[in-house]
């Protein structure tokens, strides 16, 4: 275990409770053995008294008072800010935000003025009524902007929801109307793919759908026809004139709500997730500060969008006193290599993006190490999707020789990770290196026997602050506990606190410690009663050059029919020939199992994705079985005219 982070925690916690950990692994047995010592032992690590109105109590019951899942209850009576601890840095010199725009546009926010210009904003949201649980919503794009008003937000103890401008106006509307918020940021529009996308129009209309609006906040120009909503339209500089007043933070209890961040909804009504600010705090500097090592010496950047929950994660750079990059085009235009370009020009020492990105990369033939100035780069992180082995082969081959790689697995439900990398933690490819601290991640057959070395359901059998604190308009806690709590095991379990968290992936924890993630649990590859995740295909097939993208689907069908498509697009010039398709075949066999050759392997104009980029397997699947209570969400998937192909193909099918 090395790294200074890391190291230096460890021997706070040898010094504070007499445990010794010798590698990483006996730290982590510690954290999850002890919950509450450990939780204590990152708020006095990171010095979190000063944010709160009372010192923590001593005691187990003053940061876990309750273990049991849903509900637990965590850090009672403790009232602190979010945005406090962001603020901590100010003293620091230079930038804290940069924002970058697909025309080369840079702009910066300096530590120093971001005080300032919290407390400005924060002050015209008050002067529009705006306190402790009201919501302010957000259309934008990722640029500083936004982070200066989630930050604004959150200090008066309102409440932050996002959604990327890709969204059209009923898709934002499906989602932030839930909430009924008071404000609206939005932006006059971005560019992306070389286009400039004017979004005046759409913001006036998701005003339109907010029946609650006070104020709309406009970014960049006017947002459209002032009378397609009759509230007050402010324009952005002028909301920053406004005499700060009160700057100091609003202190709100440990699971205020903080944000709400909203699950995919293809197949139904979009669930609001709730997160409260000192849950978000802990475990974002707990993965941030102790697992990537992130300090005032970094430049962090993670391509993302405000309708992910990376761009909550990537804010978190600013809690750890980390500068952060926003970028606000695409991330393949003009090429493949515009991302690289910004890692090397921003002097960016943790990138973050995704396997899609990486294989990008990969196929263009590019040579980031040789062709860009990544000398600062110490970190690399994916996320979205399994990162295959021959990716971590090829960041180490054409990036940069022994960059450690964290392929990281967590989601929209706890806004972080479940596992991935760690600083000083050896990265084998195709896995993800650990089990994050204060994570009690298990791998479970049916039955709800732990498993060691083969494929079970992922499982967390002891609660994280930053799992939900609750569902959006789910009084009785009966939607939380459907999503995550009421898996009928097979047999009896042998957990005592009751419940444990399925998370719905398939995933291998490995002797070592490592995981494995394979897909989700489901839309499991059950072919011979043999089952197998989508993300192992994908690594394989993927990795063959004329493939940009595979999709594979299990179908049942009448009387026990069971049919295993795949479908691919190519990349440029590539042809699905015979040739092509019987190395793909040879490749699943040998690979993985003869029993998973596909039956099909079929060329598609293109594979459907939540906003996110999640492959739409589940919904498909079902489409291709001809269940007729499928109904997709257009306004949740990136292209939905992909949906009726894929329904075709199910239609065509022959049985």
């Amino acid at each position: 275990m090395t790294g200074a982070a890391i190291e230096r925690f460890s021997r706070h916690v040898e010094n504070r409770f007499g445990t010794a950990a010798a590698d990483y692994d006996e730290l982590w047995e510690w954290s999850v053995r002890e919950p509450a010592q450990f939780w204590r032992a990152v708020w006095e690590f990171f010095d979190l008294d000063a944010l709160a109105a009372e010192p923590l109590a001593e005691g187990d019951a003053a940061v876990l008072a309750d273990p049991r899942m849903p509900g637990a209850q965590w850090f009672p009576g403790v009232r602190l800010n979010y945005v406090s601890q962001i603020l901590r840095h100010a003293d620091l010199p230079g930038a804290a935000v940069v924002g970058l725009d697909e025309a080369g546009a840079r702009t910066e926010i300096a530590w120093s003025e971001l005080p300032g210009l919290v407390a400005s904003l924060a002050a015209t949201l008050r002067a529009q009524g705006i306190g402790t649980g009201d919501v302010v919503a957000a259309y934008l794009p990722d640029i500083p902007e936004a982070v200066v008003a989630f930050l604004a937000t959150a200090s008066l103890g309102a409440i932050w929801s996002g959604c990327g401008q890709d969204y059209a106006p009923q898709g934002a509307a499906s989602r932030l109307g839930q909430l009924r918020p008071k404000i609206l940021f939005s932006a006059a529009g971005y560019r992306y793919g070389g286009k400039d996308i004017d979004k005046r129009s759409d913001s006036a209309e998701l005003a339109s759908l907010l029946p609650e609006l006070v104020a709309h906040i406009t970014i960049g120009g006017d947002a459209g026809d002032p009378t397609a909503d009759s509230t007050t339209r402010i324009d952005y500089a002028d909301a920053l004139t406004a005499e700060a007043g009160d700057a100091e933070p609003v202190l709100v209890d440990f699971d205020h709500p903080l944000w709400v961040l909203f699950s995919s909804g293809t197949t139904g009504r979009p669930k609001g997730i709730v997160h409260g600010h000192g849950g978000v705090v802990v475990e974002h500097l707990k993965a941030g500060a102790l697992h990537g090592d992130l300090s005032s010496d970094d430049v962090f950047f993670w391509q993302t969008a405000l309708s992910w929950m990376m761009w909550n994660y990537q804010v978190a750079g600013l809690l750890c006193g980390a500068r952060i990059v926003c970028y606000s085009g695409s991330p393949l235009y003009p090429d493949a290599d515009r991302l690289w370009q910004i890692v090397a020009d921003e002097k960016v020492t943790y990138f973050g993006t995704s396997p899609g990105q990486l294989q990008a990369s990969r196929k263009a033939g590019l040579e980031p190490g040789r062709d860009d100035d990544l000398a600062p780069l110490r970190a690399l992180g994916s996320t979205g999707s399994s990162l295959a082995a021959d990716l971590f082969t090829w960041v180490d081959d054409h990036v940069k020789q022994g960059l450690p790689i964290s392929s990281i697995s967590g989601g929209t439900d706890i806004v972080s990770a479940f596992a991935g990398g760690s600083v000083g933690v050896p990265v084998v490819p195709g896995e993800l290196s650990v089990r994050y601290l204060g994570v009690a991640l298990e791998s479970w057959a049916p039955d709800g026997t732990p498993l060691v070395g083969e494929v079970g359901e992922l499982v967390v059998t002891a609660p994280m602050p930053s799992m939900p604190v609750h569902f959006w308009d789910d009084r009785d806690g009966a939607r939380y506990r459907s999503a995550y709590f009421d898996h009928e095991w097979e047999g009896p379990t042998a957990h005592p606190d009751g419940p444990v968290w399925r998370h719905g992936d398939w995933v291998t924890v490995t002797e070592r410690g490592s995981l494995v993630i394979h897909g989700r649990s489901d839309a499991t590859l059950n072919r011979h009663g043999i089952r197998m995740g989508s993300a192992d295909i994908y690594e394989v097939v993927e990795a063959l050059d004329e493939i940009a993208e595979a999709f594979v689907l299990g179908v049942d069908g009448p009387d026990g029919a069971y049919w295993m498509p795949l479908f691919v697009t190519l990349v440029p010039g590539a042809v699905l020939d015979d040739a092509l398709t019987a190395r793909i075949a040879a490749a699943v066999r040998d690979r993985l199992s003869k029993r998973h050759v596909p039956d099909e392997v079929i060329e598609a104009p293109g594979i459907p994705h939540t906003r996110t980029g999640k492959k739409l397997e589940v919904p498909v699947t079902a489409i291709l079985a001809g269940r007729s209570e499928v109904n997709i969400d257009p306004k949740s998937v990136d292209d939905y005219s992909l949906v009726d192909w894929y329904a075709e193909q199910g239609r065509a099918h022959r049985w």
